[in-house]
Parts: structure tokens; C-alpha cells; sequence
């Protein structure tokens, strides 16, 4: 059956036979209504085939991934799939600009920051990893809308961590949607392509970040191909199984011994351990723990951890294996460095402040010379948000 792309596709509105104004079968889908701008503007009119004119949004490492793919494939005279590739991204705080910026200078392509998007005509645009909403206005002036690339299998971790949410929470299987950009609300849009992959067995947020940005770059690819098909066999999201991945707020960094099991507190490093180290409380000061480990099953049978009573948040200095041993709701972790004024190993922390205090307190029980749960003032957590791994700059 031959879609008649001019009809149905354009971004303003079209009369059918009966001379009533109709909406494209995906603009209804997605929530749209028709342009009230008629033929003009940005992308007045549609093409029916490749190559496409596409405007990238993207900030991160997860989103630099699919626009180098765009730029590839714009690059590939052979496929013509991208004939314009243009990109906007957001302000910075770092004068090296988020890797978005970086990638699109380096590689010569045009570059916006939001909210200006260009004075061009775009077939189609390209949502990941952006952090705006965008209204259905800017929506309608593409002639194909905005695709959104997300790194979960939605509807399970709308919102803007995904990844961190996923490790932290144990899953065993994530996967990466592109779906249609909505106005005014975040990761609800019809999905077109879905593909699932299982979760690397401890792997770090930025690990799957990095295994999800290439599945998502080629999924983009592949639904750029087959562009009206895709729009036209969209679906709308399921309404069970629905999750939210927020931002994550620095409080989230400090561990609270009594209550996280060791399971809890390696979720938790992998999911944001790269981002902020984790974080402490020793004697009044801040103690941020910075490479934590798994301690195996000789070590714990060692009579010292075995033969006397502990509470949670006791340390222990192993000699042997070189780390501090911190008891934890169920268990056991690893420490092998931390940051107290300076980054010390396990075995500068213990020579320069566990053996000193033990020394001079040689009657107290050990669970005097204990971590303790950091409480963060709340303006200091409001303040410090973690938006997620992508936003980190390295």
C-alpha cells in the first residue's frame, strides 16, 4: 500500500475528499493537533524518501553516541540517508561545553544553544538525552516530528536517569525505546522501535551507559530508514508497568549503614559512584569513600570479624587484604581508599587516623570508633542534583 506522504505526513493542515481537515495518523497518535501555521515555517514541506534534513538535541556522552552515528550516516554518499545534520544542545557551566558541543565543533557541524534552534528547514528531529520539553509548537514544524531516543524499555524508567535507576534498583534486563517526542510531558509518546539487552552482571552505570548509546545509535539508524513505516506502526505505551527515574539528589550519596543491606550500598556505587563517591560520617568529618570491593569469603571467616559483636557502620582494618572492612545491615564491605582532606589509601586512613584514636582510646568498644549516616542539609541536597551520568563532564 503506497502512503501518500504529502497528505498524510505534512506539518500543516490537509483537506481529504470530503473537504474536512484531517490529522496525520501519527501526529493523532503522538497527541498532536495540526500546525496553525500552514505551509510555512521551518519544514513547510515534506519529502517522501531520504535523504533527511535532521536537528539533533542532545547534551551527554549517551546522546553523542547517536549523533555520531547521524554524522556517519550524513558522511555515507553511498546510502543518502542524512543530507543536513544541525544540532543544538544547552548551556554549560564548564568552558569545554557538554559532549555534544564538543563532538559537533570537532566535527564541524552546526551548532545551536537552546533555546534557539536554527533558522533551517528540518524533515525530521532527534531528541536524547536533552533534558527539555519541548513545545508542540516546535513539535508541529517538523513535517515527521521528534524522535526520541531512551535508554529503557518504556514505560518502566520514564524520566531523566534511566540508567542510574536501573543499576540501582538491580535489573536484570533494560533496553533502549524510540519513541515520538509529546509536548509538555517526558518519555509518554507512541513507541517505534524497542529492543531489550541483559544487564551486564555489576556493571556500572557508565558501563551500560555505554553498551545502551551504541544499541540506541543503531536503532536510530535502522527507524530513519524505514522513517514513514515506523511512524505509521507506532504504538502507544502500555499503561501497567510504569516507573520513574528522577533526579538523583546528593543525599542519595550518603549511606545510611543501619538500613542498606551490602547489596544496596554496591548498587548504589555502581549506579552513581562515578559521579559522586559516596559518602560518610567519621568523628564530625566527611569521609568519602571512594573505591569500595567485595569481600570474599576468607576474609570473613576471620576471627575477628566472626568472634565479637558489631554494629552497623564498625570498621576494621585488614591488614592482610589492605582495606577497611565496614559492617554494613546484613554484612561486610570493602574499602580500599578514601577522601578525608586528601585522598588516603585504606592503609594511610588506619596509620593516620584509626591506630591514633584506638591509642589514645584504648579502653572504648569499637563501635565508638564507627561510620555514622551523613544527614545532608536539605538546601545542600536541593542545590547539588545529580541529573544523571550523562551529565557528568569528563
Amino acid at each position: 500500500m503506497r502512503v501518500q506522504l504529502r497528505r498524510c505526513w505534512g506539518p500543516g493542515p490537509v483537506r481529504c475528499a470530503t473537504g474536512v481537515r484531517s490529522t496525520p495518523q501519527w501526529r493523532a497518535l503522538a497527541g498532536l493537533g495540526v500546525s496553525s501555521g500552514g505551509e510555512e515555517g521551518l519544514g513547510a514541506r515534506a519529502r517522501e524518501k531520504p535523504p533527511w534534513r535532521v536537528l539533533f538535541f542532545g547534551t551527554d556522552r549517551f546522546a553523542r553516541e547517536a549523533l555520531r552515528a547521524l554524522h556517519a550516516a550524513r558522511d555515507n554518499k553511498e546510502e543518502e540517508l542524512i543530507e543536513k545534520l544541525e544540532v543544538v544542545t544547552v548551556p554549560s557551566p564548564s568552558p569545554r561545553g557538554l559532549p555534544v558541543k564538543r563532538y559537533a565543533v570537532r566535527s564541524q557541524l552546526p551548532v545551536y544553544e537552546w533555546p534557539d534552534v536554527g533558522p533551517g528547514d528540518y524533515d525530521v528531529g532527534v531528541v536524547a538525552s536533552f533534558g527539555r520539553l519541548l513545545s508542540e509548537a516546535l513539535i508541529l514544524k517538523f513535517p515527521y516530528g521528534i524522535l526520541n531516543v531512551h535508554p529503557s524499555c518504556l514505560p518502566r524508567w520514564r524520566g531523566p536517569a534511566p540508567i542510574i535507576h536501573t543499576v540501582l534498583h538491580g535489573d536484570k534486563v533494560t533496553g533502549v525505546t524510540i519513541m515520538q517526542i509529546r509536548p509538555k510531558r517526558f518519555d509518554v509518546g507512541p513507541i517505534l522501535k524497542q529492543e531489550t539487552v541483559p544487564v551486564p552482571p555489576k556493571s556500572t552505570a557508565k558501563e551500560l551507559e555505554a553498551l545502551l548509546s551504541r544499541l540506541g545509535a543503531s536503532m536510530l539508524i535502522s527507524v530513519l530508514k524505514n522513517l514513514p513505516e515506523s511512524l505509521n506502526s507506532g504504538r502507544q505505551q502500555p499503561a501497567e508497568g510504569v516507573t520513574y527515574a528522577p533526579k538523583i539528589s546528593a543525599g542519595k550519596s550518603c549511606i545510611k549503614w543501619e538500613e542498606q543491606t551490602s547489596e544496596q550500598i554496591f548498587r548504589l556505587y555502581r549506579a552513581i559512584g562515578n559521579i559522586i563517591p559516596l559518602q560518610t560520617l567519621w568523628m564530625d568529618n566527611t569521609v568519602k569513600l571512594l573505591d569500595l570491593v567485595e569481600v570474599n569469603s576468607s576474609i570473613l571467616a576471620d576471627p575477628k570479624l566472626t568472634g565479637q559483636a558489631v554494629i552497623p557502620g564498625s570498621l576494621m582494618y585488614h591488614k592482610q587484604s589492605q582495606m577497611l572492612l565496614v559492617s554494613c545491615k546484613d554484612g561486610w564491605i570493602g574499602v580500599r581508599s578514601v577522601m578525608l582532606k586528601k585522598t588516603l589509601t585504606a592503609t594511610d586512613f588506619y596509620n593516620g587516623y584509626l591506630h591514633p584514636w584506638y591509642q589514645t582510646n584504648s579502653q572504648a568498644q569499637p563501635s565508638q570508633c564507627r561510620f555514622q549516616t551523613l544527614r545532608l542539609p536539605a538546601k545542600k541536597q536541593q542545590k547539588k542534583k545529580i541529573v544523571a551520568m550523562q551529565q557528568c563532564i569528563k
